[in-house]
């Protein structure tokens, strides 16, 4: 009698045949890792992928990365975990509503941020600007994020995807694509969110027309970035939004940059965030730690670790 571990991956393989569209990525196609290894015999390989990156210690630690407020007051306020796993589940509607293949998505979704500085943004260009200062190099989280997954070592299609969630390269699978979009939509919209509640902003502070188009709550304007994504994508063959709503999301998102994320508040918490990196990232290059040493330890610390270590070490 066959078991259920000798007949899985003939099942996902006919399964996926008649389930995904036929540009998706099937899961027993993929390149490979970087390490040859044997394969688990009851889940696919980006199934494998997403469960390592689940219990990775970079992945815990997102909880204690904050996205925009340095260690705020309030159990609330989302952290680099949270906005992970918004970004995952936004991100697999779209991929089943699709039919491109949900795991490997779900894998790039939870492994895109891994290896993001504590401080939100600020956390991140307070490390760009030490590492540029020291050793004439760049900080940027997603190239962090692929060092992880190469740790790790996950399979050609969510190091890439994960690579290229932001920055000038597009992704090369749908799949990578859809976590690109939707980590826009999701920031954005819960950092609005974040914002207000923070009082930073009033509901009355966000911009009339783009909130008119995408609706009032923050539930709303993903409900409504969702459905668009999807069928703007169905009928192009691509991952794509329609030219209203993509202008409309811009748009938005150049207001947070301007009113919250470079805005008159957030000033005091970049110098904040400057000033203990820039301590940290010295005092390690002091001790003797490498580029590739000293930004590692400080892209994995949480915030309160780094404000910690700031505290009781400098």
């Amino acid at each position: 009698m066959e078991t259920v571990a000798q007949a899985f991956e003939a099942r996902i393989r006919e399964l996926e045949e008649r389930s995904l569209a036929p540009a998706a990525v099937r899961s027993y196609e993929t390149r490979g890792r970087l390490q040859p290894e044997d394969e688990c015999e009851v889940r696919t390989p980006f199934q494998r992928d997403r469960d390592r990156i689940v219990h990775s210690k970079p992945f815990r630690r997102l909880k204690g990365k904050t996205q925009v407020f340095i260690d705020p007051a309030g159990d609330h306020f989302r952290t680099r975990m949270t906005h992970t796993l918004e970004t995952t589940a936004i991100s697999r509607v779209v991929a089943r509503a699709l039919r491109l293949n949900e795991d490997l998505v779900e894998a790039i979704g939870l492994g895109h941020d891994t290896g993001h500085p504590p401080f939100g943004h600020a956390g991140e260009d307070a490390l760009d600007e030490a590492l540029q200062r020291r050793f004439g190099r760049r900080f940027r989280h997603n190239e962090q994020s692929l060092r992880i997954a190469e740790e790790l070592n996950l399979t050609a299609e969510v190091r890439e995807g994960i690579l290229t969630h932001t920055g000038d390269r597009e992704p090369a699978t749908l799949e990578g694509k859809i976590v690109r979009v939707v980590d826009r939509v999701a920031y954005i919209n819960h950092d609005i969110d974040d914002a207000i509640r923070y009082g930073l902003l009033s509901e009355g502070d966000l911009p009339r027309e783009e909130i008119e188009l995408l609706g009032p709550t923050g539930a709303s304007r993903i409900d409504a970035l969702v459905h668009d994504l999807i069928e703007t994508s169905e009928s192009a063959g691509d991952i794509l939004q329609s030219e209203e709503i993509g202008e409309a999301m811009l748009s938005l998102r150049s207001f947070m940059f301007q009113r919250v994320y470079l805005g008159e508040h957030s000033r005091a918490e970049h110098a904040k965030a400057h000033r203990v990196i820039g301590r940290i990232f010295e005092h390690r290059v002091a001790a003797g730690d490498s580029p590739e040493e000293v930004v590692a330890f400080v892209a994995g610390m949480t915030d309160r670790f780094a404000l910690r270590y700031a505290e009781t070490h400098l």
